[in-house]
């Protein structure tokens, strides 16, 4: 294959109500697909909404605050556990069609939250990506994932992997993932600001693959949306109304060709990007820099990746 069709479904999350995400992504995902999709992105924690709070509600980052206790609650109840079956919706249509898609979600692991991009492909069980280092005030949410979730899905039209927003700026997960050989890399993003959008294409160049800049669109009334489905809380609700402004994430989704040009780009509002990418690229940028063969110097730099899960507790039988 020397051409492409992929998608990015920049779309308003259902904010920690998990039933009607999930409806909303197999919605979106099969329209994007019945469009020509081969490939559908969707950015940071669609599956539960990022936890705009953390950035944007004044007070949510003090020790005991009533609305950000409530709320931890409330998404260790509706995140996704491993194996789960409500995920079901996406593994068939992907079984069904084909084709693969990527979408963040908030993932339970006993009793911890992590962010985690999944990759859904034809016949396989999903490809897990637990973001490395959760980001400043993202840390009160979420736990650090670890080496056993770096990793690509082998197509037959090439590599895919994911990266979560700021691991873009961790050298070394960079590094590793382009030893991976990925023809398409998906950049999963709360919203594609300009500074994420040049970390985007700076990792297209890098890498010498296409990659997908995928962002959400969220408002405050969406917040208050999602709180309603799974019961409300009036804690939780003293902590959204604190929040100031109406738009919190404005989309900006794009795609970046492997000499970071940019080939195709969303607004602020809800839409689905498509694009066509010529593979042949690929090939034709490696003949200047190849960052993982011969513009490095493997006698001078040397990365070790451990891949091995890191459980905590052993229990020997």
């Amino acid at each position: 294959m020397t051409s492409l069709n992929v998608a990015i479904c920049q779309a308003a999350p259902v904010p920690l109500d998990f039933a009607g995400g999930i409806a909303k992504a197999s919605r979106l995902a099969r329209e994007a697909i019945d469009g020509g999709a081969q490939l559908v992105a969707f950015g940071e924690t669609f599956l539960g909404g990022y936890p705009l709070w953390l950035d944007e509600a004044p007070g949510a980052a003090l020790w005991d605050h009533p609305g950000t206790r409530a709320l931890h609650a409330i998404m260790l109840d509706q995140a996704v556990v491993p194996g789960d079956e409500r995920l079901l919706p996406l593994q068939e249509l992907c079984d069904e069609t084909g084709a693969v898609i990527s979408i963040g979600a908030h993932e339970r692991v006993r009793q911890s939250l992590y962010n985690n991009q999944l990759l859904f492909r034809p016949g396989e069980a999903p490809l897990d990506h637990r973001k490395l280092v959760p980001t400043h005030g993202e840390r009160l949410i979420w736990m650090r994932g670890d080496g056993s979730t770096l990793g690509a899905h082998q197509a037959e039209w090439g590599n895919v992997g994911n990266l979560i927003c700021w691991e873009h700026w961790m050298p070394l997960a960079r590094a590793a993932m382009h030893n991976l050989g990925e023809s398409v890399h998906v950049a999963a993003w709360p919203t594609v600001r300009e500074q994420y959008a040049i970390a985007s294409r700076h990792y297209a160049m890098e890498g010498r693959c296409f990659v997908l800049a995928a962002g959400l669109v969220q408002k405050k009334d969406d917040l208050f949306d999602g709180l309603e489905r799974v019961g409300g809380d009036a804690d939780a609700l003293a902590l959204f109304n604190a929040i100031e402004g109406d738009v919190l994430n404005r989309g900006g989704s794009s795609v970046a060709a492997p000499d970071a040009r940019i080939v195709a780009q969303a607004g602020e509002d809800e839409e689905t990007l498509f694009a066509e990418l010529d593979l042949d690229e690929i090939g034709q940028g490696l003949a200047s820099l190849d960052t993982d063969g011969h513009y490095s110097r493997p006698d001078v730099f040397e990365l070790s990746v451990d891949t091995k899960a890191k459980v905590g507790v052993s229990w020997d039988e």
